[in-house]
């Protein structure tokens, strides 16, 4: 079968949230969107054609997002040990390991649903949840916690859980090109790792491992259709030294 053929015969699962003002986002990451219209269709035009069109304004970190390697940073250094200098960290962005550096995402990927686990997904629960599937070195890795389902609603999505630091650990030990879920931060907000202090997630894979994350996925509908295994496709803007993007990332399913 032609790669045309098998596209034409796939379904396409939108894994992105709504944007729109008052979303759900990391306070660190306030306003998050907002879209206000500065051209308008007006009745008294000088021609019958009129456009509209609108200003917005994001956080590279709201909505379903992805992380960038110089997103976060250990003891002053990025990924691969990069000091973080004038020169690496600009008033208008990153001269490395910028967002505008990663390439289009296709690639396999993976649901691990770990809807049953409550708020702390460990290592344990993913192991679970990945019975009878291989995780394979270059995946996506997406990891359900039915949060997703609680977008409409701000403060409970925000009170949503998320992964330990030993859940990191494991998925880092397998290798994906990326990781994802369907909270806030990925990481369980008020829990602070021993070692690494807060946020240890993105210290392991972003930092240690060079693992983007990609966080407020929509992973309902795959997961209501038992879908474990998928292609993947996920493409950041190319915001030169950027440390995110939005993202639209779809799973593609041969129906």
């Amino acid at each position: 079968m032609s790669l045309l053929d098998a596209l034409h015969g796939a379904r396409a699962y939108d894994l992105e949230q709504p944007r729109f003002a008052g979303a759900p986002v990391w306070p660190a990451h306030e306003p998050g969107v907002i879209l206000t219209l500065h051209r308008r269709h007006e009745l008294d035009a000088p021609e019958s054609r009129t456009g509209a069109s609108a200003m917005l304004v994001m956080t590279e970190h709201s909505g379903t997002h992805i992380d960038a390697l110089c997103h976060q940073a250990y003891d002053g250094r990025l990924h691969g040990g990069l000091e973080v200098t004038g020169r690496l960290q600009t008033p208008v962005g990153f001269t490395a390991l910028g967002i505008d550096t990663v390439a289009p995402m296709v690639c396999r990927g993976v649901l691990l649903d770990c809807s049953g686990a409550g708020e702390r997904v460990t290592a344990a629960d993913l192991q679970a949840a990945a019975q009878g599937i291989e995780l394979r070195r270059g995946d996506a890795v997406l990891v359900r916690l039915g949060s997703g389902a609680l977008w409409a609603d701000r403060a409970a999505y925000l009170r949503a859980g998320g992964m330990t630091a030993d859940a990191s650990r494991w998925l880092a030990a397998h290798h994906p090109v990326a990781v994802g879920a369907d909270n806030v931060a990925w990481d369980i907000p008020d829990e602070p790792d021993p070692e690494l202090g807060s946020l240890p997630g993105h210290t392991i894979l972003i930092v240690q491992s060079g693992i983007h994350i990609i966080e407020s996925l929509f992973l309902e509908e795959l997961a209501a259709d038992g879908v474990r295994e998928f292609g993947f496709g996920c493409l950041p803007l190319k915001l030169r030294g950027g440390t995110g993007s939005p993202v639209r990332p779809i799973a593609l399913v041969e129906t």
